[in-house]
């Protein structure tokens, strides 16, 4: 995901999207936890991304309401 995609969704849509990588964040990291090999190694790095994309356009557009 790129972050000028990111900033084109809506709160609704970016909240929802923030949930579903997160619960699937938690799928992943239980996964390697029980000793489960992933199937992209790359996978749970790129999702933590995704969730800081996300999390940064939700407070630029919270920052922007205020000023």
């Amino acid at each position: 995901m790129k972050a000028k995609e990111l900033s084109g969704m809506g709160e609704k849509e970016l909240n929802s999207k923030l949930a579903e990588l997160r619960m699937e964040l938690i799928k992943q990291n239980a996964q390697v936890a029980v000793g489960t090999t992933p199937k992209s190694p790359g996978l749970i790095k790129q999702m933590k991304k995704n969730i800081a994309r996300i999390l940064t356009v939700l407070k630029n557009e919270e920052e922007s309401k205020k000023a």
